[in-house]
């Protein structure tokens, strides 16, 4: 499977609902908390979105690090966090994300993480997608090898140097993505959950040992 950025993500949905408002469906939107709860049925399936941010920080599962600001992508509704959850048949997709600021160094949110990650299992530090030190592989099969299984980029512009850390498998993945920015640090948490025949169709499904 090709590397997945979040407006890739985003776009993908995107023509998921246009293919749902075309085959018939019920739409039903109501605030919850700072964001919107947005349901679409359709005879095949649904799609939910969900953009309240303490309800994706909690089915995230990571803590939240302390007095770290939300990223807002828009001044308007986009309070940058989501929570999609996309099922049509046996086709089931996940992404939880949210993006944050800190004064605070990279290396001292790192910490934070790694031992926040840890009740996920093996924890893996990623730079510029090659391994830093051990482990190198968690015990369900995820490297730093962005070419295979699902990947999200909270940043479209990536910068060298950016820290990734990685729990789970490929086809359940946790990430903390940590870039320096202007003497402090942006970071984004990512739970991401992909379809089981991405990795059946290639004969390899990481989450069997």
């Amino acid at each position: 499977m090709q590397r997945m950025k979040y407006k890739g993500i985003v776009a993908f949905l995107a023509l998921g609902v246009a293919a749902a408002l075309l085959a018939g469906c019920q739409v039903d939107t109501h605030k919850s908390g700072d964001g919107e709860d947005v349901k679409v049925a359709t005879p095949f399936g649904g799609l939910r979105v969900k953009t309240d941010s303490a309800d994706v920080l909690s089915s995230i599962g990571l803590p939240a690090y302390p007095g770290a600001q939300l990223v807002k992508k828009g001044e308007d509704k986009d309070n940058g966090s989501a929570d999609v959850n996309m099922s049509f048949g046996e086709f089931q997709l996940r992404v939880k994300a949210m993006g944050f600021r800190t004064g605070d160094s990279p290396e001292k949110v790192k910490a934070f993480y790694r031992d926040g990650m840890k009740h996920f299992g093996d924890v893996i530090e990623c730079r510029d997608g090659q391994a830093v030190g051990t482990p190198a592989r968690t015990a369900e099969g995820l490297t730093c090898d962005n070419k295979h299984g699902g990947h999200i980029d909270v940043d479209d512009h990536p910068i060298r140097n950016k820290i990734e850390l990685k729990a789970g498998s490929e086809q359940h993945q946790h990430l903390v993505e940590i870039d320096p920015e202007d003497g402090g640090t942006k970071f984004g948490l990512v739970a991401l959950d992909l379809p089981g025949k991405f990795f059946s169709d290639r004969g390899d499904n990481s989450d069997k040992q």
